[in-house]
């Protein structure tokens, strides 16, 4: 996942590691805990070696436009080879079941803008499954446990359990879009009992 965040990024526009960290926690927002920054130059160096991504160094300004203690040496620039764009097709048209879990998932949806229909569509549909399982097995554990189980920990299952269901409706929403050729409605704020994507909180309201 972190190595199609990666080229993703890439393909978009050359980069330093800086901007690559800002870059991805832009992209992939509350999901971002998931991916390990420490591993950020260890993974570009390993797409260096599979020739998906090259580096060269910017040329550093004059001497005299460099700020005094400053170094002129050029920052190292990451770009995407040809190679690294057929990598990054194959990746994104992955389906299978690891596209279905939670950072899986984010890193796909994040990019799903560049995946063709069919294939945005069968991850949908994926994770729907995916999602609908865990809200019935916490269903189960409410059924049968709930007696057992103290208020935190009840109060803990009811929220994991409302929060596959809002997911769960906003799957089959964009499902829905998908089968009509429609993209998703983003012209306006969303209202207080609307779905949200996984792992986004709802947003406080401004306070005058």
């Amino acid at each position: 996942m972190f190595e199609l965040a990666i080229l993703g990024l890439l393909q978009e526009s050359p980069m330093h590691g800086y901007e690559l960290r800002k870059e991805l926690t832009a992209k992939l927002g509350a999901i971002r805990a998931a991916i390990s920054y420490g591993s950020l130059y260890p993974t570009l160096r390993r797409l260096q070696a599979a020739g998906w991504i090259t580096e060269a160094c910017e040329t550093p300004p004059d001497a005299e436009e460099v700020p005094p203690l400053t170094s002129r040496r050029g920052r190292v620039v990451y770009k995407i080879t040809a190679e690294g764009k057929e990598r990054f097709a194959e990746l994104i048209a992955q389906t299978g079941p690891e596209t279905y879990e939670d950072t899986g998932f984010g890193v796909h949806f994040a990019f799903f803008a560049r995946t063709d229909r069919a294939t945005r569509l069968r991850i949908l549909e994926g994770r729907r499954r995916k999602v609908e399982e865990r809200r019935e097995g916490l269903r189960d554990v409410l059924s049968r446990a709930a007696e057992r189980l103290d208020a935190y920990t009840l109060e803990l299952q009811r929220h994991g359990l409302d929060a596959c269901e809002r997911e769960v409706r906003w799957l089959e929403e964009l499902i829905a879009n998908e089968r009509s050729g429609r993209a998703p409605d983003v012209g306006g704020p969303r209202e207080d009992n609307s779905p949200h994507p996984p792992g986004q909180s709802r947003r406080e309201p401004e306070r005058p």
